[in-house]
């Protein structure tokens, strides 16, 4: 934390800044008050709620190496505005959750060491490689190197998805980064490669190697697929994965500065990437976290294996072992139980004056607000709740902050538990 803050006058007194098209802050402050204040009643007392928009895409453009898509990901806006805030160059911060590695990436990039978990592999496939930013020129020789087959065809049937060309070079690639790393020779370039093709696999443009599918943070099943194509009288069409792969890399690295690939290389050497339960992480000494910024699967919002099955398949992952190790619980009780053993863990790695930014949300239709089931858990474990912060954006049409319903099928906007490890540990009073 930076020295001398005073979090809470900061949080009350917080004004909105955005950047205008030449990229020159402006503080915007007639259409956005100052932060809105209110309480929460929970152990011991009120606890302090800040409402107003923290963070907004528009407040700085976030760096292009971000635009990777992945289900259930907050904007890197959310990340840094907690790493600007509280941790300096060279802190750790650390993500239990780590999904597509927005927090891992937004750390680094801003000079700070990281940690990753995440028991689905493909977290590491599409975050570790966006750490060792190959160059352009190198990623375009190793895919002419790279022998592709068009003939080839796949163990399974995804002539839905792909024109038959199309899917031989898949498989060659498939093929071709399956034995580079059974050998241990899958260096940088195949790396970024096996990131870049696992995120164009399917999608909703010409851009992807798959005909018109869903967002290509989701995969449709094989029939919906076909009902797909069916609805929309349309066929695979041939795309040139190679250069897909190409343009994707060249978009992926259209803003990086020198600065930032140094951040991203320093911060590359000593990352750490784990695939563990996140209530299970020995890896990670004691008192080494100075933040962890993460957002929990939520009850049975996310299918994270359905929607992953194509991704799993082109990278050798079991998709049936992943969902036996996906947190997915469908009852309050049985996700608090899991929680509360990730907060002990969290208490254990965090350091002494250590933060954890632990994004919940409004559920079921917001009859489920997490944030009043995790603020005990989080003291049970040790911690001290500074607060609880609401993101509130542009299009948020009702004053009624504790019932807005932005996604019915999901959460509903960005709700941020506060914790902090302090210097005296924390005596939970008997009840809620």
């Amino acid at each position: 934390m930076k020295n001398n803050l005073d979090l809470h006058r900061y949080l009350r007194e917080y004004t909105f800044f955005e950047n205008d098209p030449s990229g020159v802050q402006l503080k915007i402050v007639p259409s956005r008050p100052m932060t809105r204040f209110t309480t929460l009643t929970g152990p011991g007392g009120p606890l302090p709620v800040y409402i107003n928009e923290f963070w907004t895409s528009r407040q700085r453009q976030a760096a292009s190496l971000h635009e990777i898509s992945y289900r259930a990901c907050f904007k890197p806006q959310l990340p840094r505005f907690f790493i600007e805030l509280l941790t300096e160059q060279g802190d750790t911060v650390y993500d239990p959750f780590s999904g597509r590695g927005t927090t891992v990436l937004e750390a680094a990039l801003l000079g700070r060491n990281v940690i990753s978990n995440d028991v689905n592999p493909l977290s590491e496939i599409l975050c570790r490689p966006r750490l060792s930013i190959p160059d352009l020129e190198g990623i375009h020789q190793r895919l002419l190197a790279i022998p592709m087959d068009k003939t080839r065809s796949a163990e399974i049937d995804l002539s839905m998805f792909f024109h038959r060309e199309t899917l031989g070079e898949i498989v060659s690639l498939q093929d071709y980064l399956r034995q580079r790393h059974e050998r241990c020779l899958e260096d940088t370039w195949d790396r970024w490669i096996r990131m870049v093709a696992t995120n164009r696999l399917t999608g909703h443009s010409r851009g992807f190697f798959s005909v018109y599918t869903l967002p290509p943070n989701q995969a449709a099943s094989a029939e919906r697929q076909k009902k797909i194509n069916r609805n929309r009288r349309q066929e695979p069409e041939y795309r040139d994965t190679r250069s897909l792969i190409l343009r994707k890399s060249k978009a992926l690295l259209k803003n990086m500065t020198p600065e930032m690939s140094h951040n991203l290389r320093r911060a590359g050497t000593s990352a750490l990437f784990l695939e563990k339960d996140a209530r299970d992480t020995p890896e990670i000494a004691e008192d080494t976290v100075q933040l962890t910024v993460t957002s929990p699967p939520f009850l049975d919002v996310v299918q994270y294996s359905q929607d992953n099955w194509l991704r799993c398949w082109f990278n050798a992952v079991d998709v049936r072992e992943i969902e036996q190790k996906l947190t997915v619980t469908r009852k309050l009780e049985d996700w608090t139980v899991v929680m509360a053993g990730g907060f002990s863990e969290l208490f254990r790695v965090t350091r002494t004056g250590g933060w954890v930014a632990f994004e919940v949300g409004e559920v079921r239709s917001g009859t489920v607000r997490l944030e009043e089931q995790v603020i005990p858990l989080g003291l049970r474990a040790g911690f001290t709740c500074e607060g609880v912060l609401i993101n509130q954006q542009d299009f948020t049409k009702t004053s009624n902050i504790w019932g807005i319903n932005n996604n019915r099928a999901g959460t509903n906007t960005n709700r941020i538990v506060l914790f902090r490890k302090a210097t005296r540990p924390y005596r939970q009073p008997a009840s809620f």
